[in-house]
């Protein structure tokens, strides 16, 4: 195999993307609405866990139609509350496009990682190219050339980590030799347990013969489970998650896509998962620092599958990068163009005038990302759990209440989201360095105070007028 051959496979995907691309750019730039939701025509095969899909999307996507036909995130909340001075809508866009650029950050990143693993080329040089690559990309067919490629890269991805699994458990020598191996780690196959490695200046020290070195099982309390099952507030919260129910074609469709989502969803994770428990037995020396370890995959693919099947894996990565910086960087510059340029600073604003504003903050946003990846010793994981954070402890409390309670106030959803936003921060930086009972995943603590702050300010505010309340009656009956 050589790294030549799985060049020309990436190519030959990635000229697929392109034309995807292509394909849709001229429907995409009829309007502002097509360009950012598609006209809301996705299908059940392209909207992408399983309770947010239950409880938000089919109501979300109703009520986004009721409130004023809203196409952003920003857009719902502030029609939902009727605001006229638009603050809610503005703190929104702000928060949005914040976390959106450190979230882009994350996937320039991996792109550098990626070609500098595989092919020697700079860091530096590959995660610029890879930056420009995803601009010019989303510049020419917007949110229907995002979903539809996102689809494609879903099956790649699906493919590439379905297949890399068989391939490895096989070459480890069976789940029997894995679960060995993994026996001899202190703490990592106890429930209540987690393994430590040894570790010096951020690189795991090995032994005389090789072998890497731990310390005892540190243990697993309940905290810490606790902080760990959090994570999976961050959904109520994501634009890029909850823009696509807004976008579905009909209500009668959600069910349909939440099955696939879902079950897409347990496959991936499990098979992400289970790749870096095979890589820790085959390659246990080696990818010994936490920012080289997020290579396995790259390791593992490039050593034991075939050239194409290879190539078709590192596109997977470049899948995964692709849909998540395309949708990053639409959304985060839709929220500045619609409803900060057009919400706020120039309401006459035409579509051509909206178009290129996006394209120029969209720019913009990619560059601050690009100076943020400059760091190659970054770890992906950290820079996507904090931006996860942020969109959960920001807008999943406020999302949950503007669906669900009536009661909830534009006074009570500014105090929800200012407190959530702020306390990922304070939590963060720190009362979490701290240590001890306060070591929790910062989402957790902010998602509780941004509840706390929208009931009691709600319930001290004056209630909702009578026309937001026949208008939220009207979302909960609406069928489409």
């Amino acid at each position: 195999m050589t790294n030549g051959e799985i060049l020309i496979t990436m190519c030959v995907y990635m000229a697929l993307v392109i034309g995807i691309g292509l394909f849709f750019a001229k429907r995409a730039n009829e309007s502002s609405d097509n360009y950012f939701i598609g006209g809301r025509s996705l299908g059940p095969l392209l909207a992408g866990t399983y309770i947010n899909w239950l409880i938000v999307a089919k109501r979300l996507h109703a009520y986004s139609i009721v409130a004023n036909d809203s196409i952003t995130i920003p857009d719902f909340f502030s029609n939902r509350y009727k605001e006229k001075n638009k603050i809610i809508m503005t703190l929104a866009a702000i928060f949005i496009l914040v976390f959106f650029t450190i979230y882009a950050s994350s996937c320039f990143v991996t792109v550098g990682k990626l070609f500098s693993t595989l092919f020697g080329f700079s860091y530096h040089s590959m995660m610029i190219g890879g930056a420009i690559f995803v601009i010019l990309y989303t510049f020419l067919g917007g949110f229907l050339a995002e979903s539809a490629s996102d689809f494609m890269q879903g099956i790649v991805m699906f493919i590439a980590l379905t297949t890399l699994v068989v391939v490895s458990v096989a070459s480890a020598g069976g789940p029997g030799a894995i679960l060995e191996n993994l026996k001899d780690i202190p703490g990592f196959l106890e429930f209540f347990g987690i393994a430590s490695p040894q570790v010096s200046e951020g690189v795991q020290q090995l032994s005389l013969s090789g072998s890497p070195l731990f310390h005892q099982a540190n243990p697993y309390g309940f905290l810490t489970i606790l902080s760990t099952l959090s994570w999976g507030l961050g959904y109520f919260g994501v634009p890029q998650v909850l823009l696509r129910f807004m976008a579905i074609r009909k209500n009668y469709e959600v069910k349909k896509s939440r099955r696939i989502a879902v079950t897409w969803c347990a496959i991936s994770l499990f098979a992400a998962v289970f790749i870096g428990l095979i890589g820790r037995a085959i390659y246990p020396a080696e990818l010994l620092t936490k920012s080289d370890a997020e290579g396995i995959f790259i390791t593992l693919s490039t050593n034991l599958l075939p050239t194409v099947i290879a190539g078709l894996a590192m596109a997977g990565i470049l899948a995964a990068t692709i849909s998540s910086s395309d949708s990053y960087l639409l959304i985060a510059s839709s929220a500045v163009s619609k409803n900060i340029f057009q919400g706020i600073i120039y309401k006459k604003a035409s579509d051509k005038q909206i178009m290129l504003v996006t394209r120029i903050v969209l720019l913009l946003i990619a560059i601050i990302g690009v100076i943020i990846a400059l760091d190659e010793n970054s770890v992906i994981f950290t820079v996507v759990s904090f931006a996860w954070a942020g969109f959960g402890a920001t807008f999943g409390p406020l999302m949950l209440f503007s669906l669900f309670w009536k009661r909830t106030t534009r006074e009570g959803a500014i105090a929800g989201m200012l407190a959530g936003s702020i306390m990922v921060f304070i939590w963060k930086l720190v009362i979490r360095p701290l240590g001890g009972v306060v070591d929790i995943y910062e989402l957790l603590p902010a998602f509780l105070t941004s509840c706390i702050a929208i009931i009691v300010v709600s319930l001290l505010t004056k209630a909702p007028s009578h026309e937001i309340k026949e208008e939220y009656e009207r979302a909960k009956v609406f069928v489409d």
